[in-house]
């Protein structure tokens, strides 16, 4: 026993040193990021006019997950589980997830059936499933976490993307239901001027009526978006059953964590080009880190990869057909067109046609509930693949080709992080 309670001390003394590091590192990244704050009266505040009621409170979030860390480490939850078991417990916490999805729907399902007179009493048997679901899911959820964690971390200081030998910061998230995103975007171009977190207990009604205050007070271009994650710290992901996208999700927003202590992620709000700079990069070290990390620990989820080509039977080779919908070429001349529109001065006409392809769009399959300006200022900073709601703009191939320029992400990572301008990007390609 009395071994046990020295433990215990020495795993809580050494998590109050993380804390205490994590918490000066915050204080820095604050007064980092000081400058670039709002200030009264600027745009920013006259969005928030509207959005104040709505708002995501980030600083109980935070404490709640520093507490849930707290508890993890504590207790050391996994540390002496073999491997086979640690793998176990994150895929059984996946399959909960999944089976409370199920039964959800199932519940819903319910009391949409016109030919069901009491659903309350149809869907009782079914409402103590769920509760037991979840219950298990609260028990379960730390332990996969942390194992989580201590894999994306392994494959990180593998990549020799380390400090002392730990990844700094050290990768710590906690899954949530994440914030919505209200984008707010000039009618005469596309680029991002205000982004503010609105709490995930609101619908989309409400997001409806917001979007429509503001753009028409302040003449904007203006969309709440969802989200998979952010990088606070703990960084926040959302809840998957899919562990492919869930290691991706993880290691995407730990790389916001890295970059922030360096100019890059510092200037992450400067200019419409280092957000696509920071977004890019980190999607595409997400990819690299989260492939790694199922490669290792889940080889048997990998995606399948790209069928091989038909055996060569002297005959020439038919013509690739074209795929029916091909979503991101569609998207791409979308994009090109607006931004060529915009570039004439013709706002009007750029809506216009933006809401006969979100029709388009529509029809082929893809339900876009609302296609403009905030739209592609949001998703078009994703530009880690080619194609899609980015256009025609330049910075993300410019990522896409200086990762290409260097041999390891750690080298990438450590090179980019350094740039703060697109300028500085376009130069270190060159050299």
């Amino acid at each position: 026993m009395a071994r046990r309670i020295i433990k215990f001390l020495r795993r809580a003394l050494h998590m109050g040193k993380i804390i205490l590091r994590t918490a000066l590192w915050i204080m820095a990244v604050a007064m980092m990021l000081g400058g670039s704050r709002p200030e009264p009266g600027d745009f920013v505040e006259s969005v928030r006019r509207f959005t104040r009621g709505m708002e995501f409170d980030f600083v109980s979030w935070t404490f709640e997950a520093f507490g849930v860390k707290i508890g993890q480490s504590a207790l050391g939850m996994g540390d002496y589980l073999p491997d086979d078991a640690r793998k176990q417990a994150v895929l059984d916490y996946l399959r909960l997830v999944s089976l409370i999805a199920q039964t959800e729907g199932q519940i819903n399902e319910i009391y949409a059936n016109p030919n069901i007179a009491d659903p309350q009493a149809a869907a009782a048997v079914l409402r103590v499933q769920l509760e037991a679901l979840k219950t298990r899911r609260t028990l379960l959820e730390p332990l996969a976490e942390g194992i989580l964690q201590d894999q994306v971390s392994a494959v990180v200081a593998e990549m020799g993307l380390t400090l002392g030998g730990q990844p700094t910061p050290s990768v710590l998230y906690h899954t949530t239901p994440p914030p919505y995103a209200l984008i707010v975007s000039p009618r005469d171009a596309i680029q991002v001027d205000a982004d503010i977190s609105i709490s995930p207990d609101f619908t989309v009604e409400d997001h409806v009526a917001l979007e429509e205050q503001v753009d028409e007070a302040l003449d904007v271009s203006s969309l709440v978006v969802g989200i998979g994650g952010i990088g606070l710290y703990p960084t926040m992901v959302m809840q998957t059953t899919d562990i492919n996208w869930l290691a991706e999700v993880i290691a995407h927003e730990w790389v916001h964590n890295f970059l922030t202590l360096r100019p890059l992620g510092i200037n992450y709000m400067t200019t419409p080009e280092l957000r696509t700079i920071n977004e890019t990069a980190a999607s595409i070290a997400g990819k690299e880190i989260g492939y790694a990390v199922i490669e290792r620990y889940y080889p048997e989820l990998l995606p399948p990869p790209p069928a091989p080509p038909p055996p060569d039977t002297g005959e020439p080779a038919p013509a690739p057909q074209p795929p029916a919908f091909d979503y991101r070429a569609e998207m791409h001349e979308t994009r090109v067109t607006v931004d060529d529109l915009l570039k004439e001065g013709k706002a009007d006409e750029a809506e216009q046609y933006m809401e006969e392809r979100r029709l388009f769009f529509w029809d082929n399959g893809y339900h876009i509930r609302k296609l403009n300006q905030a739209y592609f200022a949001f998703y078009g900073s994703y530009a880690d693949s080619p194609g899609g709601p980015a256009g025609a703009d330049p910075v993300g191939a410019a990522v896409r080709a200086f990762r290409a320029q260097n041999d390891t992400l750690a080298q990438f990572l450590y090179r980019i992080a350094w740039l703060s301008s697109f300028d500085d990007l376009q130069r270190a390609l060159e050299q």
